[in-house]
């Protein structure tokens, strides 16, 4: 197997009737998933997608990859080529737009539908061009093939990109499911026709590469919700991901079959809903939808709501109503479904929503304790199944963290994929396809941009860094006042102190310190202002060590006169 390596060099050039592929996202991480595919100069782009914040990353909302290897040539893009609609493939789209607007914008119909409307509310206009699964479309020296893919949100495509280097198929997102709700399955004959033509380069999907057999189809999880909505006594409250049009067609299903009315509650939820209905994808008899500002006047055991927030956001309906901070009020007797997988990262805070919920006295029913959902990922049966379907010469698992990427890789090297044809890359690492034969090259950055409110970029890992320690640790100020001209102290020093859990009477045990050692920094004719920073921020910083075990953030603030 072809391992990165962390001293990898910039790649050379390339060669002459090579392909090259660069992930600046979706390796070693669930999310940001987009690779660049480059052909005698011109650039073709998969998917484009965010990844959302963990805990450790206070204040930010969104993570996009990073476009700079790609900034200075948007000109040579021919086309976003994007899977299917879930924020991890479509998410960076309109940030991406920001630098170059008229990039094309490939999908499906639902993809393109829900893309646009997410591009609305930034105020851009895509250049769009809908393709359908079994057709063939060239951008640039880039010839595409679209194939059906099963997954978690209809029209999901895989794509395989035909140019003389030879022929790479990219599942995107998949899985095997033989009775799917929308009767789409995944394109098994387009794959194994490709395989009999020679797939050079199989990408496919590793999320799932550890979980052995096939997954369980979505149609097994209707009779579970349906029995939990017959069964309410109350209101009944499903939290799902915005985008999991099957699962909401389910609820919708159910509540209707047991004459519940059923709200939408969210702003994506709503919106998303909005787009597959109007374009047919989500079935709704009239009047069954109910505004949901006029939920809480109908009776409890009429009611099914539909919300976000499965996975814990903070800033999502379900979390606000575990906190009391949403119109809707969580009663005792409610019931609560998690219509969703959990994302890895995120079990802390689902389990807070949890029992924030139950604190109310809703009952809160889960994948935990009730098979209530399914995952969109194909499991470790399919993926050999795949894999012997399309024999690909070499193979590089793509989406999924380092166990999954490395779980799939093993799964290759077992149908007979060579150990030197499989590329376990990471992000950033370039990868060239010539004479047949994948290899690593070299790198270039990859790392990650913070989106926080309106800011995209400023925030760095410094400052990230900063953001931890005062969350954890708060801060100390001190005033002073200094003499430039001689760097002796002319008033303060003054101590004041937020979120450090230090009593303000202790820092006069400090003050003598830092006293005596501005004095000894002008006594040695220190008079510039950053060491006396520094002078005071050691002496503050290793008093409240030694004293309290604590690293607060000392924040110096020097007046000059």
């Amino acid at each position: 197997m072809s391992h990165p390596h962390p001293e990898l060099g910039l790649p050379p050039a390339l060669p002459e009737g090579a392909l090259r592929i660069v992930a600046l996202g979706g390796l070693g991480e669930i999310g940001r998933n987009m690779a660049v595919f480059e052909y005698e100069g011109r650039l073709l782009i998969v998917d484009c997608g965010v990844l959302f914040p963990e805990p450790d990353q206070p204040g930010i909302d969104l993570i996009l990859p990073d476009f700079d290897y790609i900034r200075d040539r948007l000109d040579d893009v021919e086309a976003v080529v994007l899977t299917h609609a879930h924020e991890d493939h479509i998410g960076a789209v309109p940030y991406l737009l920001r630098e170059r607007r008229d990039i094309p914008i490939v999908g499906s119909r639902l993809t393109l539908a829900l893309i646009e409307a997410k591009l609305t509310e930034h105020r851009i206009q895509p250049s769009k061009r809908e393709v359908v699964e079994g057709e063939r479309h060239r951008f640039g020296p880039f010839d595409c093939e679209f194939l059906a893919v099963n997954h978690s949100i209809p029209d999901a495509l895989a794509v395989a990109i035909r140019t003389p280097a030879g022929i790479v198929l990219h599942t995107g997102d998949f899985r095997m499911d033989q009775l799917p709700s929308d009767g789409r399955l995944t394109d098994l004959g387009g794959f194994a026709r490709l395989g009999a033509e020679g797939v050079d380069l199989l990408m496919s999907d590793s999320t799932n590469a550890e979980v052995p057999g096939f997954v369980t189809s979505e149609r097994e999880i209707a009779p579970v919700i349906d029995e939990v909505i017959r069964t309410a006594g109350k209101r009944v409250i499903v939290a799902s991901f915005a985008s999991h049009i099957h699962r909401v067609q389910q609820v919708i299903d159910s509540a209707e079959k047991h004459g519940r009315k059923v709200a939408l509650v969210g702003r994506s939820m709503v919106r998303n809903m909005g787009v597959a209905r109007d374009l047919g994808y989500l079935r709704v008899s009239p009047g069954l939808i109910v505004d949901a500002k006029e939920i809480e006047g109908w009776p409890p055991e009429d009611v099914v709501l539909i919300c976000t927030g499965s996975q814990g956001e903070p800033m999502a309906a379900l979390s606000r109503m575990a906190n009391r901070d949403h119109p809707i009020r969580i009663a005792e007797g409610d019931t609560v479904l998690l219509a969703s997988s959990l994302v890895p990262g995120n079990e802390t805070a689902v389990n807070n929503v949890i029992n924030g919920l139950s604190r109310w006295g809703a009952r809160v029913v889960h994948k935990g304790n009730a098979k209530v959902h399914v995952s969109g990922h194909a499991a470790a049966g399919e993926l050999l199944y795949v894999l012997n379907l399309t024999r690909p010469s070499n193979f590089m698992p793509v989406h999924g963290e380092w166990r999954h990427l490395r779980a799939h890789a093993k799964l290759a090297a077992l149908t007979g994929v060579p150990d030197d044809h499989i590329v376990i890359a990471e992000d950033g690492v370039v990868v060239d396809l010539v004479d047949g034969r994948a290899k690593i090259v070299g790198a270039v950055p990859a790392g990650y941009v913070y989106v926080d409110g309106t800011s995209v970029g400023d925030v760095t890992d410094f400052a990230l860094k900063d953001r931890r320690i005062l969350g954890e640790e708060g801060f100390i100020s001190i005033v002073i006042v200094v003499d430039t001209a001689t760097g002796k102290l002319a008033a303060g020093p003054e101590i004041h102190a937020r979120g450090s859990g230090i009593d303000p009477a202790m820092f006069d045990d400090i003050l003598p310190q830092v006293e005596r050692a501005l004095q000894d920094n002008a006594a040695d004719g220190v008079v510039d202002i950053q060491q006396v920073r520094r002078v005071v921020r050691r002496t503050v910083g290793r008093w409240v060590s030694d004293t309290y075990r604590r690293r607060p953030m000392i924040i110096p603030v020097v007046v000059e006169v």
